[in-house]
């Protein structure tokens, strides 16, 4: 059995891009690994590729949920688990690309979720905001506040009140992980860029064909490019302030990314080539068929 190719990275680094062009070298196809591309109708938001830019190739885990809908990881990990299974079955390989890191890692790892309990990313909540959700159940010794991780794990089995066991460190599966980078101030610019592009694109339409949804829907109002419109449809903030908070908020998100794909997993570090993203391609591709020969 070949290696899963994980392709992971901060928002905006071109992960997209890598995955179909690689699928089409390794004659694979492709699971998403983005929690918010999950969902019908949350399309410019989330950068999901379009029908054109998925090239022909098979994409696994997008629309699969409508916005009013949860999606736990869970779910993810028992969807993605017989995704692979059926796709090695049909004699193709694997690619699994996204932003959220404990989705992939869930899936990939000896993760044991009791069936119902839900684990929720908190993206949009900052450190201290989960501390202050945290206190409210009495919580007599608190995790530091810059342990983001612990921070998360305590608050989902507060709100749970369920034990989740995990082996996390278990590998079930053998992949390879790619992961992309550029120079942060390089990174950040173009999270701004990308942003601006969103809405040229046509992400205030769309913003206001989910109006309706808002009251319902748990994803627009936690996923970044989404949650930040809330105040612009119902309490009258001015466009332009909601724009510069999904990027900030895409810049926080960002940087969190960083830090996951650092710790948690085994990540092969390329940098983009910006002027020739083909370069890029050739040296991951290469990487992968020296690691496997």
């Amino acid at each position: 059995m070949n290696n899963i190719i994980v392709i992971v990275g901060p928002t905006g680094i071109g992960k997209t891009k890598l995955s179909i062009e690689l699928a089409k070298l390794l004659d694979a196809e492709i699971i998403n690994g983005d929690s918010v591309s999950i969902y019908k109708k949350l399309n410019i938001g989330s950068a999901k590729p379009t029908i054109e830019e998925r090239a022909g190739i098979k994409h696994h885990l997008f629309d699969i949920k409508d916005i009013t809908e949860d999606y736990t990881v869970f779910e993810y990990q028992k969807n993605v688990r017989n995704l692979i299974d059926n796709i090695y079955a049909r004699g193709k390989r694997v690619i699994i690309v996204g932003g959220t890191g404990l989705y992939i890692k869930s899936a990939l790892y000896d993760y044991n979720f009791t069936e119902g309990t839900t684990s929720n990313l908190y993206e949009d909540l900052t450190n201290e905001e989960l501390v202050n959700k945290i206190k409210k159940y009495k919580v007599e010794k608190l995790p530091e506040l810059g342990n983001r991780k612990r921070l998360v794990r305590l608050l989902n089995k507060l709100e749970n009140n369920e034990q989740i066991t995990n082996n996390k460190d278990k590998k079930l599966y053998d992949f390879i992980t790619i992961g992309l980078t550029v120079d942060r101030k390089i990174l950040y610019e173009r999270i701004n860029k990308r942003v601006d592009i969103m809405i040229e694109n046509g992400l205030l339409e769309e913003i206001n064909s989910l109006k309706k949804y808002y009251n319902k829907s748990r994803i627009l109002n936690s996923g970044i490019g989404y949650k930040e419109f809330s105040d612009y449809l119902f309490n009258n903030k001015d466009i332009n302030d909601v724009i510069e908070e999904i990027k900030q908020n895409s810049r926080r998100f960002a940087k969190r990314q960083y830090t996951f794909f650092k710790h948690q997993f085994d990540t092969n570090w390329f940098n983009v080539d910006l002027n020739n993203f083909d370069n890029t391609v050739k040296e991951v591709y290469t990487f992968i068929k020296d690691k496997e020969t």
